[in-house]
């Protein structure tokens, strides 16, 4: 009988497996797309340039990607950065910036005075939470009590440094600020280094990307795994006895293992069947963790036009509908591509409209960033993840008030012969590809003992 089935063939479950199989077990992976990598995606443009669709940043401190992606035998590049200058779209004020680390935007000194203050008052907070256990954290009963909008109102007195906090969240949890717990916020920035880590390029977390696209991983460990990687199998449900499971698909196949590995978020991990049924604290868990509201867009041009201007294609504003924005061209010459999010209420928003209004909205704003030039791109491409059947949303999940308190101990404790594994479970660099890595084969060891 097979050691586990693995549901899901996103980089959790492919690493889960992976690791499995290099410990001598046997497996089989269950993936209800027909495609592998989950919110990992790719395509080629006509001229063979790749586009990442879903997640695609390897950032500072995420060595177990580096390390994978050089088993794995692909490169990665540096986004593009350091060459030029940001955008800063800020209260009715557009001003260009350094785009290094630790750079502050343009403002007057008592909003930087204010800015400097929360941001100290916010990363000492995030310092005292406990990664392994954020409901452990002292006094988190009154941080999880409040939104993160709570916090940004009761300590921010500015315009600016309310705008600040209030686009940072869109950009991490592709949320408003009225959604997140402030537990969940600071458990966040503290899980991936602390808040400037998780907003830079440089040294930060949008430091690196793979040459190909990032699901070049996710294909690279199918490969491997072969023949044991079953695209289009969604599963219905899990039937654990009283020496196994059984894990039973949409089309009626059923694989019995010793143990099953559930890499979903854990929103669509409630959506499936349990038999006997889940315990009420892991099920409501479920109920209360949605994932992040985005559209990812794409403008592509002949060449990447605002080089030349020294400017590095990035943007951050509070204007919208897209607020952020990158260079997202591949690393050998050839078009420009420039990406931007519609993240969180105007994500929901623009969902309703079609695809013409959608790229429509997408280059008004980047002419506003980048002049006329921007006005005419040759390609637009797009990816609703609020659309996609097993995914409903990114970047990952976020938790609202109360939740880390009431159900945080539910998150990873496996439940008789059923573990769960994701980016959402993973106490370092969660919501990260090195956070879904890590948790798949941690867990991964787990059962293999």
């Amino acid at each position: 009988m097979l050691k586990a089935v693995v549901v899901g063939a996103g980089l959790a479950g492919l690493a889960a497996a992976r690791q499995l199989v290099a410990d001598g077990h046997e497996v089989v992976v269950l993936e209800a797309r027909h495609r592998v990598g989950g919110r990992v995606e790719g395509m080629t443009l006509e001229d063979g340039t790749p586009l990442e669709l879903g997640g695609q940043w390897i950032g500072e401190g995420h060595d177990r990607m580096r390390a994978l992606v050089a088993e794995l035998g692909l490169t990665t590049f540096r986004t593009y950065n350091d060459e030029g200058r940001l955008t800063l779209e800020l209260l009715g004020r557009r001003t260009t910036m350094a785009a290094h680390k630790g750079a502050v935007p343009t403002l007057s000194p008592f909003a930087l005075a204010d800015l400097a203050q929360g941001l100290r008052r916010f990363e000492r907070l995030a310092r005292r939470t406990d990664l392994e256990r954020p409901w452990a954290t002292p006094d988190a009963a009154r941080l999880d009590g409040q939104t993160f909008e709570t916090w940004v109102r009761r300590n921010l007195r500015t315009r600016a440094g309310r705008a600040y906090f209030r686009i940072a969240c869109e950009a991490v949890w592709a949320t408003e600020t009225a959604d997140v717990s402030l537990l969940h916020a600071l458990f966040y920035a503290h899980s991936n280094a602390d808040l400037e880590t998780l907003l830079a390029v440089d040294r930060g977390a949008q430091q690196d990307r793979v040459v190909g696209g990032s699901v070049r991983i996710a294909e690279a460990m199918a490969a491997e795994l072969g023949e044991r990687v079953v695209l289009g199998s969604p599963v219905r449900r899990i039937v654990q006895t009283a020496d196994g499971v059984r894990v039973e698909t949409r089309a009626g196949e059923v694989h019995a293992a010793d143990h099953v590995i559930v890499t979903l978020p854990p929103t669509l991990a409630g959506r499936l069947e349990y038999d006997p049924v889940l315990p009420s604290w892991r099920d409501q868990l479920t109920q209360r963790v949605p994932a992040g509201s985005v559209i990812k867009a794409f403008a592509v041009y002949p060449e990447p036009f605002w080089r030349a201007r020294g400017l590095n294609g990035q943007v951050a504003s509070d204007v919208g509908p897209v607020k952020v924005v990158f260079d997202n061209s591949p690393p050998t010459p050839g078009p420009g591509v420039l990406m931007g999010f519609f993240e969180g209420a105007a994500a929901r928003t623009w969902a309703r409209r079609t695809p013409d209004e959608r790229r429509a909205a997408l280059v008004a704003c980047l002419v506003r960033s980048f002049g006329p030039d921007a006005a005419e791109p040759v390609g637009y491409y797009e990816r609703d993840w609020m659309a996609e059947e097993f995914t409903r949303g990114c970047y990952g999940a976020h938790f609202g008030p109360g939740v880390w308190t009431a159900y945080g101990e539910a998150l990873r404790a496996p439940i008789g012969r059923i573990h769960w594994a994701g980016a959402e479970c993973a106490p370092r660099w969660n919501g990260y590809m090195e956070g879904a890595v890590r948790s798949g084969e941690d867990v991964a060891r787990e059962v293999g003992r």
